[in-house]
C-alpha cells in the first residue's frame, strides 16, 4: 500500500538505513550484535548486553507480541487522521526489542494485549513503515514480557552511597517566588521569569547582588513555549555575573535545575542559586492560531513521529493500559487522582481550575488518547516559579524559615528510550524512588505531605507505587474513594492543585508548594503538621526525587 507523502518520514542515516528500506523486500531487519547474538533497537554502535562492537544485521521472523495500543483522538500529525492506533510489540526473536508501531486491518476491539501480531508494510516515499496486524494463525494469549530490573527487584541495583559525608547536608531551600499563573496571559516570558525571580529574592530576604549561581532547565536550547531563553536571557536582563550556572535538559527532570544547584553550593562554587522555570504554552498556541507567529521546526523522534506517536501522552497511555491489564487497575482509580487535585485547587486562588469536578466529569470527559480522557492531563498555562538553594550555614540568617534537603534519588536504572523501558510504570520513577530511600534512614511512613509529578495522573499513581506508599499494583486499592491522598488523608498528594488543575509549571510548582507545606505557609491548605515532603520531578525523561524537611 502506499500512503500520502504528507505523513511524516524519518531521516534516513547510513546506521539506520537498512531498518527503513528492508520492507522493499517485505523482511524485517534488525541490529545485531555478533557476540551475544543479542537484538539491538535502535541501533547503537555497542552492545548494551554484552558491551561488543561486533554488530551486523539480522532479518528477522517479522512475529511479535502486542504489549500495548492506545486509540489516538486527539492530536492530528500530518497525513494521519484521528482516531489511528499506536501501539508497541515486542519481538518474538528477541522480546528485549519492542517497536513503536500502528495496527492495521483491525479495529480496537479486535485487539487484546499478548495476542500474537505480524508485520506487513506502507511504503511513505522511500522508506517502508512497518506496521502490524493479528496473525492469521493466532495462537493462545501470551504473557507479557518481564521488566528489566524487576519493580521487586530495582532496589537492588542501587549503588551504595560514596560517602556517609552527604551533600544534601549543606544546602537549604531559602526562597520560592510565583509569577501570575493564567491562560493566554500574552506576557513576554521573560518578564513572568523576572517576576517569580524577584518575588524569590524578596521571599528570602536576598538581593540580585547576593545571587552568585543560575540554574534552570532547559536552557535556551530548547524551542517555542518551554522557555524564555534561559540563563542568557536572565543574565542579560538583571547583570548577575555567577560564578556557576547552569541549563539543559539532560538533568534530573523538569525541576532537576533545583537538585544540579545543590551540588554546586554543597562544592562551594556558589552561595546562593537562583533556579528558575518558564512555561508560556497558552500564550504561545494562541499566537500560533492567531498567526502572530510561526512555530520553528522541531526535531521529532524518528522512530516514533512516523507512526503518529507525537505525544509523551501516547507511550504512557501503553503503559497505563499494561497497568490496567496486569492489576486490574480501572479507570476510576485515576480518577480520584483528577478529584483530589481539583478539590484542593479549590482551596489555592492562584489554580487555573477550581470548579467541582465528578468522577462522572472525569469519566465523560472527551478522550485524549485511550485510556486518558481529557480531565487525566494536565493544564498548559503562562507562568514562572523560581527556588532559591543557599549554603546552609546562611539558612539562619535569612527571612523564611529554610526547608533542609534529607535525600536526593537521581540514579538511572531503567532504559531512557521511552518504549523500550518499564512496561507498567513511567519509566524513570522506579529507579529514582529507590536510590532516595537508600540516601536516608526515614521511612514512607514518615512522609506528611507528597507533591508528585502529575503530567497525566498516571504519573502520579506511578510514583505513588514507586516510593512504596502502597505496593506494586496496589494504587487501585490504596486510591479508591480519594480519602488515603485527601489533605487529611495518609498521604496528602499535590495540596495546591498539581498541575491537574494548578497549571503546567513542569515541576517547579510542586517544589514551591513543598517548600509552602513546609513552612506552614499554605493557608486553607495547610496540611496540618506538615514536617516531611516527598516533590518528584518528571519521569519519562531522567527524573529526580527529593525528600525534604522542615527547618522551623
Amino acid at each position: 500500500m502506499t500512503a500520502s507523502t504528507t505523513r511524516t518520514t524519518p531521516a534516513t542515516t547510513p546506521q539506520t538505513e537498512f531498518f527503513w528500506t528492508s520492507g522493499a523486500e517485505g523482511v524485517l531487519r534488525i541490529q545485531e550484535c555478533l557476540s551475544c547474538s543479542g537484538l539491538i533497537h535502535p541501533p547503537r554502535p555497542a552492545c548494551r548486553h554484552c558491551h561488543g562492537t561486533d554488530l551486523g544485521v539480522r532479518v528477522v521472523s517479522g512475529s511479535a507480541t502486542l504489549i500495548g495500543f492506545t486509540v489516538n483522538h486527539r492530536f492530528a500529525p500530518p497525513g494521519m487522521l484521528p482516531p489511528y492506533i499506536v501501539a508497541q510489540v515486542a519481538l518474538d526473536d528477541d522480546p528485549r526489542v519492542r517497536l513503536t508501531t500502528n495496527v492495521a486491518g483491525c479495529d480496537e476491539s479486535d485487539l487484546t494485549l499478548g495476542m500474537r501480531m505480524e508485520v506487513l508494510f506502507e511504503q511513505v516515499d522511500d522508506v517502508w513503515l512497518p506496521q502490524f496486524r493479528p496473525a492469521s494463525e493466532p495462537g493462545p494469549v501470551r504473557e507479557l514480557p518481564a521488566d528489566d530490573p524487576d519493580a521487586g527487584t530495582i532496589a537492588q541495583r542501587v549503588r551504595p552511597m560514596v560517602s556517609a559525608d552527604k551533600f544534601e547536608d549543606r544546602v537549604a531551600l531559602t526562597g520560592i517566588g510565583m509569577s501570575r499563573i493564567g491562560r493566554r496571559l500574552m506576557v513576554d516570558p521573560l518578564s513572568l521569569t523576572v517576576e517569580a525571580c524577584r518575588a524569590a529574592l524578596d521571599d528570602a530576604g536576598l538581593t540580585v547582588d547576593d545571587i552568585d549561581g543560575l540554574s534552570t532547565y532547559p536552557g535556551a536550547g530548547s524551542l517555542g513555549p518551554f522557555t524564555e531563553g534561559g540563563v542568557t536571557a536572565l543574565e542579560s536582563t538583571l547583570g548577575l555575573q555567577p560564578t556557576w550556572h547552569n541549563g539543559a535538559m539532560e538533568t534530573f527532570g523538569p525541576g532537576g535545575s533545583v537538585i544540579a544547584a545543590m551540588l554546586a553550593v554543597a562544592s562551594g562554587l556558589a552561595r546562593h542559586v537562583l533556579c528558575f522555570r518558564t512555561v508560556w504554552e497558552s500564550t504561545y498556541s494562541e499566537l500560533v492560531r492567531s498567526g502572530r507567529t510561526v512555530p520553528p521546526a522541531a526535531p521529532s523522534d524518528e522512530w516514533f513521529a512516523p507512526f503518529g506517536a507525537v505525544s509523551a501522552a501516547h507511550l504512557l497511555a501503553q503503559t497505563a493500559q499494561r497497568h490496567f491489564h496486569r492489576y486490574g487497575t480501572q479507570r476510576e482509580t485515576l480518577g480520584w487522582i483528577a478529584l483530589n487535585q481539583r478539590a484542593n485547587a479549590a482551596a489555592n486562588p492562584t489554580a487555573i481550575y477550581r470548579d467541582p469536578m465528578t468522577m462522572d466529569d472525569y469519566l465523560s470527559a472527551r478522550p485524549i488518547t485511550t485510556p486518558f480522557g481529557l480531565y487525566d492531563c494536565d493544564v498548559p498555562c503562562d507562568g514562572a516559579i523560581a527556588v532559591i538553594v543557599s549554603a546552609r550555614e546562611t539558612a539562619r540568617d535569612l527571612a523564611q524559615p529554610p526547608v533542609f534537603v534529607e535525600a536526593v534519588g537521581t540514579q538511572i536504572l531503567e532504559r531512557l528510550e521511552w518504549d523500550q523501558s518499564t512496561l507498567t510504570h513511567e519509566p524513570q520513577v522506579l529507579g529514582q524512588a529507590a536510590h532516595m530511600w537508600s540516601r536516608t534512614s526515614l521511612r514512607p511512613g514518615d512522609v506528611d505531605v507528597a507533591e508528585l509529578y502529575d503530567g497525566f495522573t498516571f504519573n502520579c499513581l506511578s510514583w505513588i507505587e514507586a516510593l512504596g506508599f502502597c505496593g506494586i499494583g496496589e494504587a487501585k486499592d490504596f486510591l479508591v474513594g480519594g480519602g488515603n491522598i485527601a489533605p487529611d488523608g495518609a498521604l496528602p498528594l499535590n495540596t495546591h492543585g498539581g498541575q491537574l488543575s494548578h497549571g503546567r509549571t513542569h515541576g517547579m510548582g510542586l517544589i514551591h508548594e513543598a517548600i509552602t507545606q513546609l513552612r506552614g505557609h499554605g493557608g486553607a491548605r495547610q496540611v496540618a503538621d506538615a514536617r516531611v515532603a516527598v516533590v518528584t520531578s518528571g519521569g519519562l525523561t531522567p527524573s529526580g526525587v527529593m525528600l525534604l524537611e522542615a527547618g522551623r
